[in-house]
């Protein structure tokens, strides 16, 4: 469903970082500043606010069911369904699994979603409580599986059985979210990647392994096994990083900066092999090739005041000044809230934008 013009994207990186740490691994090299790009295959005005009655709660991510039906991550629900006529109805029963919401002192924060290698399956991870719940699509019922100490950004299943997932800062309940947000307005280097290894059949994961340590802010990643690749983004590091994986054991290598991504959030991996990685300060989403590193802007809602608000987001990055105030509706406007990602349908069809307003952007294909 990719348009075939491809454009560099104009990605202002943030100020210089520390290097994350990684087991046996090389240090990655300078990545180049990107060029300017002139337009993007998508703009706002290409799509529709879904649902029209802009019902849901932070639909950060989410999936496409077979028959079309989008599955949300949502603050009040932990997932919510979408019908293609816009109805929507709580997804999973969460609440009988235990699921909370208790604002503003403990909210909790579905964030990733994604489904495990059956297709059947949904790992939903709560980037505020540290929850890591598990969706059956058949029964619609919930189990929370883990409990991480601090928020989990995104989880992932590989073929093998093992559990990966980003922990971007050391932020737990209560005071989780304004935690989160602290280690967006100044660089700190507790992000994390884990992995549980596999479990026996019915059995719950185990306790995790560090695997990469000292990231700024960890968020999405995805793990492309056609490649031996993982590519993760870590957001305030302002790159998507590349490594060699081997899913064995879980060690990784070969450390590179795939691309400059400013404030890069959710990484999916769409049919044909590319990345798509949301910006929240650009207000666009990044089509980037896991080869070459070559990137455009897939999609993009940026207006005037949007890139003056990024344009001093990446002042305030040099001098070592607080950022997170620059957070506002200048920044995502007109999308419903920052914009952190794109949801494909397998097999073609339409896309959603998704973010942490009260609706997704749906784009026809």
């Amino acid at each position: 469903m990719h348009r075939t013009i491809f454009w560099t994207v104009a990605a202002l990186g943030l100020a210089a970082c520390a290097p994350a740490a990684v087991k046996d691994t090389a240090a990655p090299p300078a990545a180049e500043a990107p060029a300017e790009a002139a337009e993007a295959a998508w703009t706002f005005d290409d799509g529709a606010i879904f649902p029209a009655d802009r019902s849901l709660t932070r639909p950060e991510s989410g999936v496409v069911l077979a028959d079309g039906t989008v599955v949300v991550v949502d603050q009040v629900n932990g997932l919510t369904a979408i019908s293609p006529d816009g109805t929507t109805r709580p997804y999973g029963n969460f609440a009988a699994a235990g699921f909370t919401h208790l604002p503003p002192d403990n909210p909790s924060g579905p964030n990733g979603a994604t489904f495990e290698p059956d297709g059947r399956h949904l790992l939903v991870a709560d980037v505020f409580t540290g929850a890591l719940w598990r969706t059956d699509t058949q029964t619609e019922t919930t189990t929370k599986i883990y409990q991480h100490p601090f928020g989990i950004n995104y989880a992932h299943r590989d073929s093998t059985g093992a559990l990966w997932f980003t922990q971007s800062t050391e932020n737990a309940p209560p005071g989780s979210e304004t935690r989160l947000f602290a280690a967006l307005d100044m660089p700190l280097t507790d992000g994390k990647l884990l992995r549980i290894a596999p479990a026996a059949d019915g059995a719950l994961p185990g306790a995790p392994e560090e695997i990469l340590t000292g990231l700024q802010f960890a968020n999405g990643f995805a793990i492309d096994e056609s490649r031996g690749k993982l590519f993760i983004a870590e957001t305030v590091g302002g790159h998507v990083l590349s490594f060699t994986v081997n899913l064995a054991t879980g060690a990784l290598s070969d450390r590179a900066v795939l691309a400059p991504v400013t404030t890069p959030d959710n990484v999916e991996q769409a049919e044909d092999g590319m990345l798509w990685v949301a910006s929240p300060m650009a207000n666009q989403v990044l089509e980037i090739n896991p080869d070459t590193g070559e990137t455009r802007v897939a999609f993009s809602a940026q207006t005037e005041a949007g890139a003056a608000a990024l344009a001093e987001f990446k002042r305030r990055g040099e001098a070592g000044e607080p950022r997170a105030a620059l957070l506002g509706p200048d920044v995502w406007s007109p999308m419903p809230g920052l914009v952190t990602g794109v949801i494909h349908r397998p097999g073609g069809g339409p896309a959603y934008v998704s973010g942490l307003g009260d609706a997704l952007l749906k784009i026809e294909d």
